[in-house]
């Protein structure tokens, strides 16, 4: 017995995570070269783990760092699954910014991405950002039920004429009442990450994961198709509250695996035959809470057991429920052209992609600049690898469907960099 104990407690001695930070100022996509990031445990200060320094690309490198055993997280009700760091970053001629209870998982690589203020911008002396508890370690209100199919205007008119991904929504940080509430503007990939990692754990099988997504995003779409909050009055899309929406934290780590699902089926969501918008997806832990609509606890179980996304996702809404792709995706330059392009390729769109790429450099000098042809080569997928590698996707050299968006957000991001923020 005392055995099996010791064993157990050197094994959680030996449980780790990665952490990885970005970091940019906040008045465009400019990367922060030589920022110093201090990392100690949450609630102990001075008990610096480890500094490092951001390379041109504002980026740190990957370190290792301690967490509670894997199981914590595979398992309902169990002690905290993740260790809570604290961030201290500071950079010449911008704001000091503080994060407390970045959340490391094990066998995962948790993402933090800081953005700074420019010191002549701002009176602030520092910025704090206070991670709370993840939704299924900690206490939030339960969902208040609501249909899964929203009822449209009287006269038959639908809200929006055809489902598209929005650049941004606005993110009420609050319930709908509180006036006193921020409202932010967020990405939409960027929005869908936050409450993926906000609402399950990265270290679940990718099957449920991909599962839970769909879910998410399908409910969002679902609020953006209908104008829900809008046509209450509102001037937001969605709040962050779990009574009413889903949880998003604003500053928090996103996983990296987490990252690469939504850039891969963003513009995805979840469809009944006959019916014109997203499907509203409710769910719940299934363990503290239930509801009609997912399990999370039980969709992680159900991908222990091999089950598909699809195949979860039908368990939970019924066998006519089925993947949908959005017609359209705002604030890109072009849509994706339905191919991938790679060496040998030509034409305007292997042009547009080195174009933007070139741009990109300007920010990210890692980025080689090449020649704007129109023709892949070489140099062409030199760059577009050097990319996937600053931006998390896997480094093939070929703009697939993740790549051609990615570099579509990041070619718009540095491109407003003189517009107000």
């Amino acid at each position: 017995m005392e055995e099996n104990i010791l064993k157990s407690a050197q094994n959680a001695e030996d449980t780790t995570g990665q952490l990885q930070i970005n970091v940019t100022a906040n008045v465009g996509l400019i990367p922060i070269q030589n920022a110093t990031v201090s990392i100690s445990f949450t609630g102990e200060p001075d008990s610096t783990v480890e500094t490092l320094t951001t390379d041109a690309s504002g980026q740190t490198n990957t370190v290792t760092l301690k967490t509670p055993p894997l199981q914590y997280s595979l398992t309902p009700n169990s002690p905290m699954p993740y260790s809570e760091y604290t961030l201290s970053v500071t950079a010449p001629g911008y704001e000091p910014v503080i994060v407390s209870g970045v959340e490391v998982l094990p066998d995962v690589t948790a993402v933090q991405n800081i953005e700074m203020t420019p010191t002549e911008m701002t009176q602030e002396e520092e910025e704090i950002i206070s991670i709370p508890d993840h939704t299924l370690y900690g206490d939030y209100p339960p969902k208040i039920p609501e249909d899964e199919i929203k009822p449209m205007d009287e006269s038959g008119e639908i809200v929006l004429s055809r489902v598209v991904i929005p650049e941004y929504i606005i993110v009420h940080d609050g319930v709908p009442a509180d006036s006193t509430a921020a409202n932010y503007y967020v990405r939409y990939r960027d929005y869908i990450k936050n409450v993926v990692s906000s609402e399950i754990y990265a270290t679940w099988p990718e099957s449920a994961i991909y599962a839970n997504t769909l879910a998410i995003m399908s409910f969002t779409l679902n609020r953006v198709y209908t104008e829900w909050y809008r046509s209450k009055g509102f001037n937001f899309t969605i709040t962050s509250s779990t009574a009413y929406d889903q949880k998003w934290i604003r500053g928090r780590n996103i996983y990296r695996n987490i990252d690469r699902l939504v850039d891969s089926i963003f513009a995805n969501y979840l469809s009944r035959p006959g019916v014109r918008q997203p499907i509203f997806t409710s769910y719940c832990d299934g363990k503290n809470v239930t509801c009609n609509g997912l399990s999370q606890w039980g969709s992680k179980y159900l991908g222990d057991e091999g089950y598909s996304p699809i195949e979860i996702i039908r368990y939970y809404y019924g066998s006519d429920m089925y993947i949908n792709s959005a017609v359209a995706v705002s604030g890109v330059p072009s849509s994706w052209p339905g191919y991938n392009l790679n060496m040998g390729a030509s034409g305007d769109k292997v042009l547009q992609i080195q174009q933007q790429l070139n741009r990109i450099a300007q920010n990210y000098p890692a980025i080689p600049r090449i020649a704007a042809d129109g023709i892949y080569g070489s140099g062409t997928a030199n760059a577009v690898r050097t990319f996937q590698r600053i931006f998390n996707l896997p480094q093939s050299g070929i703009v697939d469907y993740p790549t051609w968006y990615k570099i579509s957000e990041i070619y718009v991001g540095v491109s407003r960099i003189a517009e107000p923020g």
